[in-house]
C-alpha cells in the first residue's frame, strides 16, 4: 500500500491524537463499522503507516525536565567510526534524538536529563564513546510548541 485515502488519514489522525480510542469509538469517529475500522487499523499497522502506540509521560513528573540540543563536530567520518558512534548513542537512554546532518555539524543530538550537573554526566559518557572535535550544548529556556502529531494531508 502506497497511498492512504481520507478515512485512513482520519483514522491516523485519531490515532496521533489518543492512540488508546477504542476500535469502537474509532469506528463513530470516522463513520465505519467496527470491524471495517479493525481492518483498516490492521493495514495500516502491517504497511507500517502506524509503527507502535505509545504512552507520552509529564517529563517533570519523572524528573526530566531540562532539554538540550547538542551539536557534534568529528574529523572521523569513516563507517566503522559511524557504526561506533551509533551504537553508543543508542545506549544512553536520555539521548532521545539522533541525526546525521548536513552543513558544519556532523551530528544533532537531542538529550532529555534532569539539570546540568545530569546533563554533564551525559556528556562526560558520550565523549568517552568515540573520538570528538566538537561538542556544543544548547540549552533550552522555554518549550514553545510541542507535538508529536504529524501533519496528514488530505489525499
Amino acid at each position: 500500500m502506497d497511498e492512504i485515502d481520507k478515512i485512513d488519514a482520519k483514522i491516523l489522525r485519531a490515532l496521533q491524537s489518543d492512540a488508546s480510542t477504542s476500535i469502537t469509538d474509532l469506528a463513530a469517529k470516522v463513520g465505519l463499522s467496527t470491524n471495517a475500522c479493525w481492518k483498516r487499523v490492521k493495514r495500516l499497522e502491517d504497511d507500517s503507516f502506524i509503527l507502535k502506540r505509545v504512552a507520552l509521560l509529564n517529563r517533570s513528573k519523572i524528573n526530566q525536565s531540562v532539554t538540550v540540543f547538542v551539536e557534534i563536530r568529528t574529523d572521523r567520518h569513516e563507517e566503522k567510526w559511524l557504526d561506533a558512534f551509533a551504537r553508543a548513542v543508542r545506549e544512553i537512554p536520555e539521548i532521545v534524538e539522533f541525526y546525521r546532518m548536513s552543513g558544519q555539524v556532523d551530528y544533532m543530538l537531542k538529550i532529555v536529563c534532569a539539570d546540568i550537573a545530569d546533563y554533564d554526566r551525559i556528556y562526560k559518557r558520550l565523549i568517552r564513546s568515540a573520538p570528538l572535535r566538537d561538542v556544543s550544548a544548547f540549552f533550552a529556556m522555554e518549550q514553545l510548541k510541542y507535538t508529536t502529531e504529524l501533519p496528514i494531508g488530505q489525499p
